[in-house]
């Protein structure tokens, strides 16, 4: 057999660079290589297996469906989409809205944003997002993206998409210096970007609510205020929960740490959907919005959207939080590494700053002085010691992420307590190799 370094497009990499291990199995928080190593995942991948790998439950859930139905299309009911959709409006509490099954997180956010223009009969209207931001890789996903990766493939404004300056305390765009003046700041960028354009003019604001790979975690008082600001123009809020929900953030979604004052209109969803075990993204819709849009032809579809079997290991998935107290582990474990880091931060001098803790989901900015704050690399560039970070932990046995200057921690949410500890130990150790690798002057 050729190999695969031979045979596939690998996303989001130069292909002469990919070199990665073969993933034949997997086991809670550990992936197994055809080469027989263990690999402790503290990544969930792509922040997508909150429930680790070969859930038992989904497992047997997808085995069970695929016996009974594999597919029919969403012109035909399915059990296990009418259940999942049940149980998602029952954990965000959307009790007489509507979910929209997609394959992914892309495709989610692009269907929020055709249901908040339609809905508001605004088939143009501008959507607002923000800089350093990352809502997928299609076309529309790029534009709505502030994502400097992709930012010369598309042009934003030509699909009525424009952007304002991230809630990001610690490089504050906006010259605050404190978090709160940030997320106030941050939040009236929008209200002002919605009135020079018009409030007529505006179908949506889409936000993630906290985590994300652009590494920002916004101030505790910026979500509740840009509620409040689309509230009062009359706009849809979109809360991307595809990497924040489903545990990530210590709720089932990020959203709800602000109560309802803080509950969005539209959420989009993907990823620890499943836990990772099958493609599903989804879109839940208020009850108000689902009340405009119900008597409208729905002109959109995907052949594959509510798929059985992936909605099967959707209810599993649910199922799986809730029976094993998933959500409350990862606020309790996500607070516990949220003190680790914090102590480790004042031993190691890269460290600039610490960000996360609401769940299983921590930042790590690494900076070359903490007093001008210089990033170890300009973003969203890999410090090439980094990278030596990221192969050394490997060899023994972690998988950590990394993007730019930052140290993306989000293990899965079953990870062993013993492993989680042992897994920042290690990281400590690599840090402190790192700052003598970055202050060590090289000899021509």
């Amino acid at each position: 057999m050729r190999a695969e370094q031979e045979t596939v497009l690998h996303s989001w990499c130069r292909q002469t660079e990919w070199n990665a291990p073969t993933i034949v199995g997997g086991a809670g928080a550990h992936l197994q290589t055809d080469a027989g190593q263990s690999i402790l995942d503290f990544s969930s991948l792509a922040e997508c297996s909150n429930l680790g790998h070969q859930h038992p439950r989904v497992i047997e859930a997808i085995r069970a469906q695929a016996q009974q139905l594999c597919f029919v299309t969403n012109a035909w009911g399915a059990q296990p989409r009418a259940r999942l959709a049940e149980l998602l409006l029952e954990k965000s509490g959307f009790s007489d809205g509507r979910v929209y099954f997609t394959l992914g997180g892309a495709d989610a956010n692009e269907h929020a944003v055709k249901f908040t223009r339609q809905a508001s009969g605004k088939p143009q209207g501008w959507v607002i997002t923000r800089d350093r931001s990352y809502h997928g890789a299609s076309y529309a996903t790029m534009a709505l993206s502030g994502d400097s990766r992709t930012a010369t493939q598309i042009d934003p404004a030509s699909l009525r998409v424009a952007h304002v300056p991230p809630p990001y305390a610690y490089r504050c765009p906006n010259g605050t210096t404190s978090a709160s003046a940030c997320g106030t700041a941050a939040a009236a960028n929008v209200a002002e970007l919605i009135d020079t354009r018009g409030a007529a003019n505006v179908a949506a604001v889409l936000m993630e609510a906290n985590a994300g790979t652009n590494g920002i975690v916004a101030p505790d008082n910026y979500w509740p205020a840009l509620r409040q600001h689309t509230r009062e123009c009359g706009v849809y809020l979109i809360a991307d929960e595809v990497m924040s929900g489903f545990g990530r953030c210590g709720e089932w979604f990020a959203w709800q740490r602000h109560g309802e004052e803080g509950r969005p209109d539209l959420m989009t969803l993907a990823k620890g959907l499943t836990g990772a075990h099958l493609p599903l993204g989804a879109v839940v819709l208020s009850g108000a919005l689902a009340r405009v849009l119900e008597p409208q032809m729905l002109y959109t579809g995907l052949t594959y959207c509510g798929h059985p079997l992936s909605c099967a290991a959707g209810v599993a998935a649910i199922e799986s939080y809730q029976a094993e107290n998933l959500i409350e582990r990862s606020r309790r474990l996500g607070a516990a590494m949220y003190s680790r880091l914090q102590q480790m931060q004042q031993r190691q001098p890269l460290i600039g700053e610490v960000r996360g803790g609401h769940g299983l989901f921590a930042v790590i900015e690494l900076v070359r002085d903490r007093t001008s704050r210089e990033p170890l690399s300009p973003w969203p560039d890999l410090h090439v010691a980094l990278k030596g970070l990221l192969r050394a932990a490997l060899e023994a046995g972690v998988s950590f992420a990394a993007r730019g200057n930052l140290l993306l921690l989000a293990p899965p949410l079953v990870i062993d307590e013993k492993d989680l500890a042992d897994a920042l130990d290690l990281l400590e150790r690599l840090l402190g190799e790192l700052t003598v690798a970055i202050t060590t002057p090289t000899r021509a």
